[in-house]
Formats: structure tokens, C-alpha cells, sequence
């Protein structure tokens, strides 16, 4: 992954500087106070923030959700969606080719600031994650009211026949335990490095697997076992059974915008008043909501944010 790094920054950085377009404004209500419905000067006169997102559909819809809110305040935004992991799209912020992208918490905390103390709260996690930030040029939004932790769902069938309740409970399983799994599971602590460590696991290895793909290949008997989103859409149609996990490997994961403080200096204030406007209207049944229309669906997630942004006016 370091080879390709920077190719990756290069190509990224290329793409931005020749996307001309995707950048527009509009009124906001803001909540409904005059100041939240005015273009300021700042934001007029500010290059186009370059917003990217991760590679699945919720940051994808994240990315749309906070663009749209700012381009309603007259922000000029050039949205990059689909970058790759929390390793790559942070290092194309640190490498000056992005200047925000929506980040998970917990995430940052253990695969970017390799930090896996699991602080005992999600306030306290935001802090942490922060602070790192903050030491290198950047910095954390609001976060969100929502948390999308990571989780391993199986089916009712199999989880009957191997007793299982907990990750703990996958030693019992004879043989190898199949985890249908993004690429970067393998290698990330919130993945197979924290299932060895904190559960001794040996007997389970991943299959890599796009994400969203791992339903299906769930329900075909593909994989024993799936990494999943708790805020997955699927979630909310079909009965999986999600495995407890006492021992902490999958931390809380709300969502902070990570953004870098030279944007935040030529955007001023309103940058943030948006964007966190944003944040506190994005609940756990909002956002499940939201990912059924793009997954059950098949919507757009730039239709289902403006339906969202509208009705919470916020555009």
C-alpha cells in the first residue's frame, strides 16, 4: 500500500485540480436563524473545498449530505467520492490533495493514530482522536448523535448450530470460519488482528469481499460469518444475528469531519456552523433509514441526502 500511495495522492491531487464543476449554492435554513441563511464573504472569496469520502455507500452518502448543506450556504464544494480506506484517504488529506473527508472515530483512532486503548466513552474517543489531529495541522467537527460500529453478523441457522452468542464463541466451530470481509480487514486491529489478540482466535481467516457484497455470500453459505455495519440497511429487512463483542475490538464509531485548519481559516466560521448542523441531525434511525433507500432501494445517494437536507431544513 505505501508504494502506491503516492500515485494514488499524485492521480488524486490531478482529478481535483481539473474538476471544475460539482460546486454550486443555494439558500439553507440553518435551523431557521437569519445568520444561517446568508452567504458570507469568507466563503465567496475561499477556493472550493475539496471534500472526498471512503469507498461504500454510507460515507459516500455522508460526503453528499455535508456538501450539499454547505453549497446551500454558498460554500463552492468539489465532492471526490469513493477515495479508498481510512489509510489512504487520510493520507491524501495529510497530503494536501483533500482538504475534509467524513471520518469514523473509532477507525482513526486504531488504524491511523494506532491507538487501541479503547477510551471509555465516545466523548472521550472524540477527544482523543482530536488531539491527534490537532498535533499535525487538522482537526474534528461536531460529531454525529449516530454510531456505525463495526460488527460480524451470521445467520440465525448457523448460530443455532454452533451455539454462538459472542466472537468468543467461534473457537467452537469446527474448521475454519470463513469472514466475508473488505480487503483491509485482514491486516487492521479492527479486524483479524484484534479477533487473535483479544479472543485468541486462530481458526478464522477472511474471504476479501467488496463492501455490501457480504450479505450475499452470507446467505449463500459462501462464508460463515460477515463483517458488517450496524447501520447497514440490509440490517433492516432480514434477521442476522450480530455477535456480541465483550472483549472491545469494534469501537464506537460516530462520525467527525476531519478537515484540515487552513480550510477552516479560508471558509471561517461557517464551515463549521454547517457541517456540525449537519452532524446533529444524523441519528441511528436516520441513517438507517437513508441506507435502505440506497441499498433496498437502489436511490441515489445525492437524491436521498437532498430529500434529508430539505426535510430537516437544511437546504
Amino acid at each position: 500500500m505505501r508504494r502506491l500511495l503516492p500515485a494514488v495522492l499524485l492521480a488524486l491531487a490531478l482529478a481535483v485540480a481539473s474538476c471544475g464543476g460539482d460546486d454550486g449554492g443555494g439558500d439553507d435554513g440553518g435551523g431557521g436563524s437569519t445568520a444561517a441563511t446568508s452567504t458570507s464573504g469568507d466563503a465567496a472569496a475561499a477556493p472550493p473545498l475539496r471534500m472526498g469520502t471512503k469507498n461504500f455507500p454510507e460515507a459516500v452518502l455522508l460526503g453528499e449530505l455535508y456538501s450539499q448543506a454547505l453549497r446551500a450556504k454558498g460554500v463552492r464544494v468539489v465532492l471526490k467520492p469513493n477515495i479508498g480506506s481510512s489509510e489512504i484517504i487520510h493520507e491524501a488529506l495529510t497530503g494536501g490533495a483533500l482538504d475534509i473527508y467524513p471520518e469514523y472515530i473509532g477507525v482513526l483512532l486504531s488504524e491511523v493514530a494506532n491507538d487501541r486503548s479503547r477510551p471509555g466513552d465516545p466523548r472521550a474517543a472524540y477527544r482523543a482522536a482530536k488531539a491527534f489531529e490537532e498535533r499535525n495541522g487538522f482537526t474534528l467537527l461536531g460529531m454525529t448523535p449516530f454510531s456505525d460500529s463495526n460488527a460480524l453478523a451470521v445467520t440465525p441457522e448457523f448460530a443455532r448450530e454452533h451455539d454462538l452468542r459472542t466472537i468468543a464463541d467461534l473457537r467452537r466451530v469446527p474448521g475454519t470460519v470463513r469472514i466475508g470481509a473488505p480487503p483491509e480487514f485482514a491486516t487492521r486491529f479492527e479486524g483479524l488482528v484484534g479477533l487473535r489478540q483479544r479472543y485468541g482466535l486462530r481458526n478464522v481467516h477472511t474471504t476479501a469481499l467488496a463492501i455490501g457484497r457480504q450479505y450475499a455470500a452470507l446467505d449463500a453459505g459462501r462464508v460463515d460469518a460477515a463483517a458488517v455495519f450496524t447501520t447497514d440497511g440490509q440490517l433492516s429487512r432480514k434477521r442476522y444475528v450480530l455477535l456480541e463483542d465483550p472483549r472491545g475490538v469494534f469501537a464506537a464509531q460516530h462520525v467527525a469531519p476531519v478537515v484540515s485548519r487552513a480550510a477552516l481559516r479560508a471558509h471561517g466560521p461557517q464551515l463549521t456552523q454547517v457541517a456540525d448542523a449537519v452532524s446533529r441531525r444524523l441519528t441511528a434511525p436516520a441513517m438507517r433509514r437513508m441506507n435502505a433507500a440506497l441499498v433496498l432501494e437502489g436511490r441515489e445517494p445525492r437524491a436521498v441526502a437532498d430529500e434529508f437536507l430539505r426535510q430537516a431544513k437544511l437546504k
